[in-house]
């Protein structure tokens, strides 16, 4: 006799329904909707890399080398999280002074559990760093619990500097070049911007339905509309204010 596990059974049609499966076509039919897709995703594809080359054209404003921030070994520069690289990519990671890790921000956790190998970008002249917003010893524990091994620093003293005309509290990525000991800011970006840290998304986004289908499907036809969507809805960051919007 089977076993009764409490599960309510549904019919497979209203299962779908539920869940939003797409419908079951042949696979003719299916190809030529793909097939139309991808003209779609080409031409996403080509924007995307004449934004980039945009992106490495924008002129670069100099920012102070000597600017302080706090590692592991006590008091650093600016110019020292370099590591004698080039480029440095800092992701400025949002955080709660004193509140304990469940309620660090999700999102910036999800971000930065996705950057683990960087031998590739050390490949290309670029270091890969966190500025933590709060505390070097009560961040880095939490780094540590997350079994994190990327440079962690905190700015906390210096926000004000790094982050000028920005909004301090929220995250960033911002990138910077150095010429000997100058220092420069090439590019920065917040909100969905940070989406380029978020490798296992983009398989995600790939995939037809799940947990969140009703979720996906609602984003989906706001971005048909162009409509802007709601940052948390976008970036599972449960501590961003329902006002925010992508930029």
């Amino acid at each position: 006799m089977a076993k009764h596990t409490g599960l309510k059974r549904v019919k497979s049609g209203s299962r779908r329904a539920e869940l939003g499966v797409p419908k079951v076509v042949d696979r003719s039919t299916f190809q030529t909707e793909l097939d139309a897709l991808r003209l779609r995703e080409k031409s996403h594809t080509r924007e995307g890399d004449a934004i980039a080359a945009a992106r490495r054209r924008l002129p670069m404003v100099e920012v102070d080398g000597t600017t302080p921030l706090i590692g592991e070994y006590g008091s650093v520069t600016l110019l020292d999280v370099f590591e004698g690289r080039r480029m440095l990519i800092a992701y400025y990671f949002m955080w709660h002074t004193g509140r304990p890790a469940p309620e660090q921000c999700e999102g910036c956790t999800f971000y930065t559990s996705q950057v683990r190998e960087l031998s590739f970008i050390h490949s290309r002249d670029v270091t890969f760093a966190v500025f933590c917003q709060g505390p070097y010893d009560e961040s880095a524990r939490y780094r540590d619990f997350m079994g994190w091994e990327m440079p962690w620093y905190s700015a906390q003293g210096s926000l004000d500097t790094l982050l000028v005309g920005r909004r301090v509290g929220l995250m960033h990525i911002v990138c910077y070049l150095r010429q000997g000991s100058n220092v420069f800011e090439t590019y920065w970006t917040t909100r969905r911007g940070v989406e380029a840290m978020l490798s296992v998304a983009r398989l995600d986004r790939l995939r037809a339905t799940g947990d969140v289908g009703r979720l996906a499907e609602r984003l989906a036809e706001m971005a048909e509309r162009g409509a802007p969507i709601p940052y948390r809805w976008a970036s599972h960051c449960s501590v961003a204010p329902p006002e925010r919007r992508v930029f």
